[in-house]
């Protein structure tokens, strides 16, 4: 099994923050070392991009959209990543998806998605 589960998102107006969390679970994840995870988004009609990534030893980047403003974080303990986000606008709404991989694998893992709408 494996299994990824974001939670956190939700409506909110322009310029406001959300904080989006994500956890890795099951026999796969529990069994291997969790190697680089990630967050992407998928816009209506838009292919999904990635957000930002954070390696398994805290190495991360992000999309040009998304520095000064989004903040990726990972707590390796617990098997989670965050995702603040602040001075949030209309074009970041969203379906946010955690992705993961085990360390030294290229198997790409996606959880199912959770919305971000951002009104003005």
């Amino acid at each position: 099994q494996a299994q990824l589960v974001e939670t956190g998102g939700g409506l909110v107006q322009a310029g406001g923050s959300l904080t989006l969390s994500c956890t890795a679970s099951g026999s796969i994840f529990s069994t291997y070392i969790l190697g680089p995870m990630a967050w992407y988004r998928q816009a209506p009609g838009l292919q999904r991009e990635l957000v930002a990534t954070i390696g398994r030893f805290g190495l991360i980047k992000y999309a040009d959209f998304a520095k000064g403003r989004f903040t990726i974080s990972r707590d390796s303990a617990k098997k989670m990543i965050h995702l603040e986000m602040n001075s949030l606008k209309p074009d970041d709404t969203a379906v946010y998806f955690c992705n993961a991989k085990i360390a030294g694998r290229e198997k790409d893992y996606w959880g199912q998605g959770t919305q971000v709408t951002v009104s003005s």
